[in-house]
This record gives C-alpha cells, structure tokens and sequence, in this order.
C-alpha cells in the first residue's frame, strides 16, 4: 500500500487544487473523533456528552463540520462533470449521466453496500439467537445513522447535472434560490405550522451549500471573511431570536434539531464554515504542498469511506469488550471518564485501522468511461440513484434492531422497514452499476 500511494502521490498533477482534499479528509476525521468523544456510554445505554456538559454545546459551531465535505463535494462534482462533457466523443449526443452517476458513486454505494450486507447478516443471526438486548441492541440500531450522510450524498450527486446548468446561467443566484426555498421552509414549518414542510430542507439547505462547492470551482468566493461573519451573524441571530437551538448537531430529547431536518440555522452555521476554510486556504495550500502530508492526504482519501462507515462499530465494540471484561465504566463528563476518553478513542481507532484494512478493497474505484448511452440509460440511472437513496435514509433511521418483529420506521411519509431498505438500497446500486456500462 505504501508504494501504491507514494505512486499515486507523485503523479498528482500540478493543477491538482489538494486543499479541497485536505478538506474532504479533515471534514470526516472531525465527523469520526466527534462521534467517539461524544458517546456517552454507560451500563443503562448510550447518551450524548453535549447532553451532560450544555456548555459544550457550543463547541458544535466550529466541529460540526459536515458542511465543509458537503461543500467539497459540490467542488468535486463539478469538475468531474465537466470533465466528462470535455471527453465525450466529437458528436455524441448520449448522455454522460450514467457515467457521471457510476463515476462518483462506486467509492461511495460500494462500500457502503458491503457494510450494510454484513451489519445486515450479523444482526438476523444475533437476533435468531435470542440476541438484540441491552448494548447490543442498541448497536444495531445506532450503528446505521450515518447512512443519512450517505443518502444526502447521493442526492447531491444526482442533481449535479440540472444545478450545475442553473449555477452556470445565475452564478450566486442560484444559491440564493436554495436559501431563500430554505427559509420559506422554516417559515411553513414555524410560523404557518405546515406539516411535514421541515423535511424539504433536507434538500434544500444541503444542496445550497453544495452549490457553494460549484461556486467555488468557479472561482467566485471572492470575499470569504464576508461570507463567514454574513453566516456567523445570521446564525447568531437566528438562535438569539428564532427557535433555533444552541447545537448545530442533534441533541436526544429536542423538540427541534438544527440537523434533522436541518434548518436556516444550520445553512448560516454552513456559510461561517465555507468562509472559514476558504479563509485558511493559502496557509493550508501551502501545508498540502509538503511531500510527507500529501502522501498522508492520499491515503487517507483512499480507506475515508471505508473508515466513516465503520468508525461507530469500532466504538461500540471497544465499549462492549469493556461490559465483557468488567472493565469500570465511569459516569459521563467525571475526571475519571475524561481520563478514560483518550484511551477508549485510541482503541476505538486501532480497531478502525483493522476494520479498513479487511473493508478497504470495496473502496477502490474502477476507470470509468464516457458514456455512448441513450436517454434510457440515465433514466434507468435517475431511478437507480432514487432507489438507492431512499433505501440508504430509510436504514439509516429504521436500523437493524428490532429486525424479526418487523419494526419499521417513517421515511418521509411512508413506513419502512430494514428488509425494505436494503432491498432498495441494493436495487438502486444495481441500477447504477448496469447503467453506467
């Protein structure tokens, strides 16, 4: 592996722009320590530290960094899909969106689809043998919920195509369209009282700070200090004034979240971060240009997935093995927990580190090809994105507990359940796959 990267490292083009990589990897490594850190886990379940300690809730508006991949994202989308157009053959008049589809997603759907499989297997015989209670069962419910990243993912994927064409005609317009749909949302959901209303900004505000993303890859994030203290302030004050909570992550037992759905909050808390970053963008070039840390940016890009997929089983399993051992577990936010904390996560990412070594395989991508395909091709590849998607958000939320009962779970207005969420996971990234050949 290591002569794999240097390889890989040394042939990076110079145009290359690798901050945008040092971002997509500092982004998920924040996501994962975040997750570890604040695992409350005790012999009666698990809990949120931020829920212990308020005062850290704070804290969220500088860690809660989903919006910088996001962002990143779009960038990547953009030059990708452009790329495609470029080499497409003189004349052709196919579709690149199949391609353009399987390109982006066979590091993301692949990966994904193994660890759902497994998870999957390993929880129907747990529960075919009496098991599924205490720690374990709330494994098993816990250990999908960031799947919903991956289906947000998917989402951004799929409409690169129509937004890049509406970035391309209205520039900073278009981004304006999605934060206005976004606050018109809020505005249905709190003071109209529509019901259900909230769950378009799952839409809404994610795919407005993806279209950051296309305007950065333009080149038009031309005042980022302006950008942040404009998001700073109007997050600011939408929590002073508004509703809003504190937290820009969930918190168990909130009336409302900032994440799920995410509101107008959490579209100015993604404006602060994109400026911020954007900010730092001449010192971090800088840093990426070092041979040692780009090398040590490509790998991490390369098992990334692998490792955000598999980081809460890890955890889980560290906390599990000490329940097993008659290990001390101290109560949440004490000094003996505080104490404790840099020794679980320190295990919790050696038991990472096996996990990506047995998984990281799936993540490797294959050269994909412009596509010569018809219409038909990209609607085979529109479904199979759709199916894939609501089959990855609805095993997010459902899980795997509860798996011979058939518990089920309420996906947008519709009840579903983990048979049915695989099912339609696995079926929309066949779709995927057979279009884009």
């Amino acid at each position: 592996m290591g002569t794999h990267v240097r390889d890989l490292a040394e042939a990076t083009p110079v145009t290359r722009d690798r901050y945008t990589d040092l971002l997509r990897v500092l982004s998920l490594g924040t996501v994962v320590l975040g997750h570890w850190l604040m695992a409350a886990v005790t012999t009666d379940g698990v809990g949120n530290l931020l829920a212990v300690v308020p005062e850290l809730q704070l804290l969220t508006w500088v860690l809660q960094v989903m919006p910088v991949f996001f962002f990143v994202g779009g960038f990547s989308h953009a030059l990708s899909y452009r790329s495609l157009l470029r080499r497409r053959p003189e004349g052709s008049t196919g579709s690149v969106y199949p391609s353009f589809l399987r390109a982006r997603l066979q590091r993301l759907l692949r990966p994904t689809m193994v660890f759902v499989l497994v998870w999957g297997v390993a929880a129907l015989v747990v529960q075919l043998l009496g098991g599924g209670g205490g720690l374990t069962g709330v494994t098993l419910r816990l250990v999908t919920q960031p799947l919903w990243f991956i289906g947000i993912y998917l989402a951004m994927v799929a409409f690169t195509p129509a937004l890049l064409k509406l970035h391309d005609r209205l520039g900073w317009g278009a981004f304006a369209a999605l934060a206005a749909a976004a606050a018109t949302v809020d505005l249905l959901r709190f003071a109209a009282g529509v019901p259900h209303a909230e769950f378009l900004n799952f839409a809404f505000v994610w795919l407005a700070v993806h279209q950051l993303g296309f305007l950065r890859a333009d080149g038009r994030i031309r005042r980022p200090a302006l950008l942040a203290g404009t998001g700073l302030a109007a997050a600011v004050a939408l929590v002073v004034l508004g509703p809003y909570p504190l937290s820009m992550v969930g918190m168990p037992g909130e009336k409302i979240s900032n994440m799920a759905p995410p509101t107008l909050a959490l579209l100015g808390h993604g404006l602060w971060l994109v400026g911020a970053v954007q900010l730092l963008r001449a010192p971090g070039s800088r840093l990426v240009a070092r041979p040692r840390v780009w090398r040590a940016v490509v790998a991490a890009n390369g098992v990334a997935m692998t490792a955000f997929l598999w980081h809460l089983t890890a955890m889980l399993g560290v906390y599990g093995a000490m329940l097993a051992l008659g290990l001390p577990l101290p109560e949440p936010a004490t000094g003996a927990w505080w104490a404790q904390a840099p020794v679980r996560m320190v295990v919790a990412a050696a038991v990472t580190v096996v996990l990506v070594a047995a998984f990281r395989t799936f993540e490797r991508p294959a050269r994909v090809a412009p596509s010569r395909g018809s219409g038909g091709a990209g609607a085979v590849s529109a479904i199979g994105v759709t199916l894939a998607l609501l089959g990855v958000l609805g095993l997010s939320m459902v899980g795997y507990a509860g798996l011979l009962e058939g518990h089920t779970a309420l996906l947008i207005a519709v009840h579903v359940s983990a048979p049915a969420a695989v099912a339609m996971a696995l079926g929309g990234w066949l779709l995927v796959e057979r279009a884009g050949r």
